[in-house]
């Protein structure tokens, strides 16, 4: 069953009503299949031009719908032979963000992501995305680990920050980070990131400072949520979608800032609608991505990288 976001309350009770009608029409009272013919189309028409229009903050709710596919989704989707590598060597193993060795279309690669959980346990496990300093010397290591097995590296990024918590500061979670992205641009294959969902703050930066970075339709990436930008602009979050209208959050401002190279087209919808196809449509794009930087050289890929993200802003 789909949950419907409250922007698509029109489409909910289309929706509704054509469910009603099936129900009257299993009860063989009358033969109503026009109308439910004449009801679903004008329920597509109403979804492509709702989806045609969306607002940023509207693109911040689909982005965060708590059906869209996460990490663990696209593994079994498109991951082959995928081996899990757990822990950073020092403290913990941070469940919030997951990596490991398998193969995307044929090709052997690194996969690293952050991921959110789907129901009430996992999100708990996972932490709900947010990684912890642990979480980003994982991501350094199975980078570096990658660097010395001449493995391209992708990461799927979603995640609304790194964990803010007194434990995660006490451990020296900025500076985790930092490293992080250092990494990023350090290592000598080719790396590869796609936003799939939220790309918040540091925490999302962390896995992005990469060769090509590619974006969901939907999906959002800023510096701080909406909620937040309006909390310390206007102390209030009710401002949010002001805010998110704003910071420029959509992958099509991104784009056309250059802040990202890609935008990955998703199903009508969005991708909650159609797991499967959105998917599909990230491991093409991945693959494609991957063969064109596969005959660059190290210090080719590190100084495409350096040039990339100095030319931004």
């Amino acid at each position: 069953m789909i949950t419907y976001l409250d922007f698509e309350k029109p489409l909910a009770e289309l929706a509704e009503r054509v469910a009603q009608l099936r129900e009257t029409a299993d009860q063989g009272a009358i033969d109503i299949s026009a109308e439910v013919a004449r009801l679903e189309a004008k329920a597509e028409a109403q979804l492509k031009a709702t989806y045609a229009r969306l607002t940023p903050w509207q693109k911040t709710q689909v982005a965060r719908h708590p059906a869209r596919p996460h990490l663990k989704d696209y593994i079994a989707g498109f991951v082959a032979d995928f081996m899990p590598l757990a822990g950073d060597r020092a403290f913990a193993d941070d469940k919030a963000i997951i990596g490991g060795l398998g193969r995307i279309g044929g090709r052997r690669c690194m996969v690293i992501g952050h991921e959110k959980g789907d129901d009430t346990a996992s999100r708990l496990r996972h932490n709900f995305g947010m990684a912890k300093p642990e979480g980003y010397r994982k991501a350094i290591r199975l980078m570096e680990l990658a660097d010395r097995f001449r493995l391209p590296v992708v990461t799927l990024v979603d995640t609304s920050g790194a964990f803010p918590g007194i434990q995660a500061e006490e451990r020296g979670q900025a500076e985790a980070i930092a490293r992080s992205t250092e990494t990023c641009l350090a290592v000598g294959v080719p790396l590869i990131a796609a936003v799939v969902g939220e790309g918040g703050s540091g925490g999302a930066v962390a896995l992005a400072a990469a060769n090509r970075v590619l974006m969901f339709e939907h999906a959002v990436y800023s510096v701080i949520s909406p909620e937040g930008c309006a909390s310390i602009l206007w102390r209030t979050s009710d401002k949010a979608a002001d805010a998110a209208e704003a910071m420029k959050v959509t992958a099509q401002d991104l784009k056309k800032l250059d802040v990202i190279d890609r935008i990955v087209a998703e199903p009508l919808g969005g991708a909650h609608r159609d797991r499967v196809g959105a998917i599909a449509a990230l491991e093409q794009a991945l693959g494609e991505e991957l063969d064109a930087l596969a005959t660059e050289t190290p210090d080719a890929l590190r100084q495409a990288r350096r040039a990339k993200f100095l030319a931004i802003g």
